[in-house]
């Protein structure tokens, strides 16, 4: 059995969804501290042939607090973001098949921002016809106390996982010969470039998933998500300014 873990990303970058699709089970963190100014509540969009941030605004809180305890902020305007990709994104190709998508995630009306996420997970899966199993991690019965990638080997081992596959950004992070002690093979997932057309002008790599649906084909991107990637092991020869949102 093939297990990925995560974060929950708003709207993420397409090898989120390659990691997804690379396995049989992903498990998403919930029970996992809130991190300022990562891909969690946020994510890059063209504008003008510039990437630019979208993001749920959250209400005010403990920075110590998990993700499943964040709240959307009361305040939080979902018509002034739809509006935003409206005005990005009106004259791309594949706007009218993508924003009924967008307009129902975002307004999933759950304040909870773990459950808000989650379920934009689920719908963009959906969409993309992606059928693997998403699980909630603090539903896993582990010792959820533990950090890092004692956690990751713990939920690896409830699952029944053999083989374990992380975002690249992974192989700095763990040690495969852990995992290979536990019986469970470890790979990182590497993006390969997918270059597609953004209004005729010079492509700006990496931007949320809504970026790729406004100018694929759902088709398309079915393919690029199935195999336009590595499964790799070992050092990280990737640049810094290629591995966003692991």
């Amino acid at each position: 059995m093939k297990l990925a873990i995560m974060q929950p990303y708003f709207l993420p970058y397409i090898g989120y969804y390659q990691l997804i699709a690379a396995v049989d089970v992903f498990v998403v963190y919930d029970n996992i501290k809130y991190t300022k100014k990562g891909w969690i509540n946020r994510n890059r969009m063209l504008v003008n042939g510039k990437d630019v941030l979208f993001s749920l605004s959250l209400k005010k809180d403990s920075d110590a607090l998990d993700i499943r305890d964040r709240e959307l902020a009361a305040d939080f305007d979902r018509a002034k973001l739809l509006n935003q990709w409206r005005g990005a994104y009106r004259t791309a190709p594949f706007f009218k098949e993508t924003f009924p998508l967008l307009e129902e995630i975002v307004g999933f009306q759950d304040p909870n921002l773990f459950r808000y996420i989650f379920n934009s997970l689920r719908m963009t899966c959906e969409h993309l016809g992606l059928k693997t199993a998403l699980k909630i991690s603090s539903e896993i019965p582990i010792d959820h106390s533990l950090k890092f990638q004692d956690k990751v080997l713990a939920l690896c081992e409830a699952m029944g996982a053999r083989k374990y596959i992380n975002a690249i950004g992974g192989l700095e992070l763990y040690d495969p010969n852990a995992f290979g002690a536990r019986g469970v093979e470890f790979r990182a997932l590497r993006t390969r470039p997918f270059p597609y057309e953004q209004f005729g002008q010079a492509q700006v790599p990496y931007l949320s998933i809504v970026d790729l649906l406004m100018f694929n084909s759902v088709a398309k991107l079915r393919e690029v998500i199935a195999g336009n990637y590595d499964l790799v092991g070992g050092a990280c020869s990737e640049p810094p300014d290629l591995l966003p949102q692991v």
